[in-house]
């Protein structure tokens, strides 16, 4: 019977948990078992009430880039995804600037590399480390359970280990997502797989950092390559996409998120260091300028042909090929006909067959993309 029904209800005698805490005579040992139990979480206010309460910032990983609660950072096979994850763990742990640039606070970090063997893991620490002696704070671990199966506690406990942690890197997210239970939508399996993790991430106040992969199909919209259906993006707090060329040694990482700004960053690979970093200026000033070799490569093999087929061979947005070959036209780069297909200025091809009528191919080809001699990140 709740108090409310009660025929002679006690103003000063238990009270249910909406009401609060339990009052009367406590031994010291029911006082240690009540004080396991946590205060129910307060879900609603009313708005003048919200509008006067005061929160703490969030707390930021990376500034600017890795807030707490769950991102997902996503890209192809071979791109760069470990480096850049294990870039990140290192700087955050040793409290050197992230990325290169970037003021981090340090902290207790607790990397799961689940595709690494031990003898791998080493052999990048020592080449990002270059010298530098291995940051205390750092956890490694290359086994986990799936998260269905305790993977959750695991993470949560270590979390409760270490109290002053500041970012949770779990490489790839595949290992510990577990089977999607039988008859369950595909989006509500997705959503309740990130579910399990985000609530380790909100219980704790901090950043986990979720390696993931994208679709094998281009999407103009950054957040449609993530792979799987919208509820890994939309249970996530922040998505981050790694995309770099073929052989190219820079990259664009794009973010977006309910606590980060919607930009881009423009990146730099070093295969000698396996370190990126962010490079100054604007993004769009490194995307032409890669662009525009892109089409120069394209055009020396296949001279003749139209903004439109430029974009699908080499799986570029059909604007911004359109507006670039006009600029290489004004910059004397290409020449153009009156109906609108491109060659480079003064017959600079690399076959002197007319190919003109010659289908263009699908993807960039393997002779597109032997420029810089780049190591492969992964």
């Amino acid at each position: 019977m709740s108090p409310a029904n009660h025929p002679n209800p006690d103003p000063n005698g238990p009270h249910n948990a909406a009401q609060g805490p339990l009052s009367g005579p406590v031994t010291g040992r029911d006082r240690g078992r009540l004080e396991a139990v946590p205060a129910p979480r307060r879900t609603a206010w009313d708005a003048e009430e919200l509008m006067t309460m005061t929160f703490p910032p969030p707390r930021w990983a990376v500034p600017g880039l890795v807030c707490e609660g769950v991102t997902l950072l996503a890209g192809p096979p071979k791109v760069g995804k470990s480096w850049l994850s294990l870039n990140l763990a290192l700087d955050i742990a040793a409290g050197r600037p992230a990325l290169g640039s970037i003021a981090v606070e340090a902290g207790p970090v607790l990397y799961l590399a689940l595709e690494d063997t031990p003898r791998r893991l080493q052999s990048r620490m020592r080449t990002v480390l270059a010298g530098r002696p291995a940051p205390t704070g750092l956890t490694l671990s290359i086994a986990c359970d799936p998260m269905p199966a305790g993977g959750d506690e695991q993470v949560d406990a270590w979390l409760t280990a270490h109290p002053g942690a500041r970012l949770v890197v779990i490489d790839v997210f595949a290992k510990v997502r577990g089977n999607p239970p039988a008859g369950v939508a595909a989006y509500d399996a997705d959503y309740a797989a990130m579910g399990r993790i985000k609530r380790v991430a909100d219980r704790h106040g901090v950043a986990v950092l979720l390696v993931h992969h994208v679709r094998k199909a281009a999407a103009e919209d950054f957040l449609a390559t993530v792979s799987g259906t919208n509820g890994l993006a939309g249970a996530a707090d922040a998505v981050l996409v790694l995309e770099r060329a073929r052989a190219q040694a820079d990259g664009v990482l794009h973010v977006t998120g309910r606590d980060v700004d919607e930009t881009d960053y423009p990146l730099a690979f070093d295969s000698q260091a396996g370190a990126w970093r962010v490079l100054d200026g604007p993004t769009e000033d490194y995307l032409m300028r890669d662009t525009r070799a892109q089409i120069m490569r394209f055009l020396r093999d296949y001279p003749g042909q139209r903004p439109k087929q430029i974009a699908e061979a080499l799986q570029l947005d059909a604007t911004t090929v359109r507006q670039t070959c006009r600029r290489m036209v004004a910059d004397g780069q290409l020449h153009a006909t009156p109906g609108g297909q491109y060659s480079p200025a003064g017959g600079d091809t690399g076959d002197s067959r007319d190919t003109s009528g010659l289908e263009p191919p699908s993807l960039l080809s393997l002779r597109h993309a032997d420029a810089p001699d780049q190591a492969e990140p992964s």
